[in-house]
């Protein structure tokens, strides 16, 4: 008995083993989403870019992430979910040393497109090779270390961005390079790792070898009941689903919840706010250093709520937890708006001497002893002493010289903001579109709705800086706020809950006979 105690307690360790270094695609991935926010200032001033080159060259990971999600799941079918996998990693590590040696703005695109496939490969294949990997029992725990380490990879960036801020030189170049060296480990580690025996079974029928592989899992018993599961799949699998399939009258009603959900994920600014929370907390009056140092918190906010995520989603159901998470977004971004919008902008000997451009500083120095109570006057006044292009520098960088806010509101307002999507949206759409899709076209449909959802963050990403130079942080929460409502609204009337029912019951309430 104490034998067999100790095979099991080995089979486990190994099982964990190679599910923690699968999920360090998840790291990758939530490093290389969130490193950019501390190269922001950087690469800004380097490639001389204009708001919209800025809102691309930030938002071209998710670009590059659509065709990581078009192209990961053929090729993982095609050549194995492993071999996927050591491709990712090789992306990521060419991304992260391109980026920081890039010395033209069209080589950074470029540099940081690459890094994006990787991303739209890291966050399909890897749940995928864990869950097949995984006994049963452990699956669940096991699949969550990819999510777990996504926002370990946000808060690990935000850490790594702080200490980097102040290298002697372009410090942009070390926060996107130092990427390579986790993105190394992953890659020559994939290599220790076994094919998936699922794989092996139903696209090489090379059952010799995953059994193996399974034995070592889980012990002979296990690998013998495993291969006769998965033999019994091929023999019961039905025609394979296709795109046009999605679209019949049956699937409407899940098709509503899973984009709508996708929809809304993206659009009330979730990735606006991690890719950009150093600019929001300077915009807000703070240095450099606190700013990115409040970043720091956010990160560390996304992780513990998170936590608290997976811990309640089985217990309070996935609905509630939408409905609440919401809510409370949507608080938070009003707080937020009503923060910005009480700021008043002050111009005295004391803020002027604090503008960085001499010029501007000159032509500025006539506003001298005046203030505005709100954004827009005080950029109608300002834009009639510059020209276009020392106005743009002028709300880019130095409009924090002058503002007067509540900065603490600001800081809690993000931070609800950030705990309330870590509890709710964040984690709560993929483990409910994963349970609402039949069998038949789940393949599919998925990879549909993950491409609609990377498509709308990108347009979020893109536009945001525009949108905090032209409209304004009190009008941009503004917007976000009025979507996380009607985000409340849509859970409310549409989406079903699906705690403690099984996915035959699901399919029984979505699909249209």
């Amino acid at each position: 008995m104490k034998t067999n105690n100790a095979q099991v307690q080995m089979n486990k360790s190994y099982t964990i083993l190679i599910s923690l270094i699968v999920a360090l695609g998840g790291f990758l991935l939530g490093f290389d989403s969130a490193v950019i926010s501390g190269a922001i200032r950087g690469i800004t001033i380097y490639f001389e870019m204009t708001d919209a080159m800025l809102g691309f060259s930030v938002g071209c990971v998710v670009f590059g992430a659509m065709a990581g999600n078009l192209l990961a799941g053929p090729l993982a079918d095609k050549f194995g979910r492993k071999k996927v996998l050591i491709m990712v990693a090789a992306l990521f590590t060419i991304s992260a040393t391109w980026s920081a040696f890039a010395t033209t703005y069209n080589e950074f695109i470029i540099a940081r497109i690459i890094g994006g496939i990787g991303i739209g490969g890291a966050i399909l294949i890897a749940p995928i090779y864990i869950a097949e990997i995984a006994p049963s029992k452990l699956r669940g725990s096991l699949v969550s270390f990819n999510q777990l380490n996504i926002v370990i990879g946000i808060s690990v960036a935000y850490f790594s961005n702080y200490f980097l801020v102040n290298m002697e030189g372009e410090s942009w170049r070390w926060m996107l390079g130092v990427e390579a060296i986790p993105a190394l480990i992953y890659f020559l580690a994939l290599f220790t790792v076994p094919r998936s025996p699922r794989w092996l079974i139903q696209r090489l029928n090379k059952v010799e070898l995953a059994q193996k592989i399974l034995i070592k899992i889980g012990g002979e018993r296990y690998a013998e009941a495993t291969i006769v599961e998965i033999q019994k799949g091929i023999d019961k699998k039905g025609p394979k689903g296709k795109l046009s399939d999605i679209f019949k009258n049956k699937y409407s009603g899940v098709m509503v919840i899973a984009l709508g959900i996708a929809f809304f994920q993206q659009i009330t600014g979730i990735n606006a706010v991690f890719y950009y929370a150093p600019t929001i907390f300077e915009q807000a009056g703070g240095s450099t250093d606190s700013s990115f140092l409040q970043a720091i918190v956010v990160g560390l906010t996304n992780l513990i709520f998170t936590l608290v995520a997976i811990w309640l989603i089985d217990r309070l159901g996935r609905k509630p937890l939408l409905l609440i998470g919401s809510t409370f977004m949507t608080i938070a971004l009003l707080m937020a708006a009503f923060a910005f919008y009480n700021a008043t902008y002050d111009f005295n000997d004391e803020t002027i001497q604090k503008v960085t451009n001499t010029e501007i500083r000159a032509e500025l120095s006539d506003l001298n002893g005046q203030s505005f109570d709100s954004q827009s006057k005080l950029f109608s006044a300002v834009e009639a002493k510059l020209d276009a292009n020392k106005f743009l520098d002028f709300k880019r960088n130095e409009i924090t010289n002058f503002i007067q806010i509540n900065a603490t509101l600001v800081l809690i307002a993000i931070l609800l903001y950030v705990a309330s999507f870590a509890i709710s949206l964040g984690p709560v759409m993929w483990a409910l579109i994963s349970e609402i899709f039949p069998t038949r076209i789940k393949g599919i449909a998925i990879s549909v709705v993950g491409f609609f959802n990377s498509l709308i963050s990108f347009s979020v990403t893109q536009v945001f800086p525009w949108e905090l130079s032209n409209l304004g942080p009190t009008l941009t929460f503004g917007i976000y706020a009025a979507l996380s409502f009607l985000a409340i609204l849509f859970v409310y009337k549409y989406v079903i809950e699906t705690k403690g029912k099984s996915l035959e019951q699901v399919e029984e309430m979505l699909i249209k006979k």
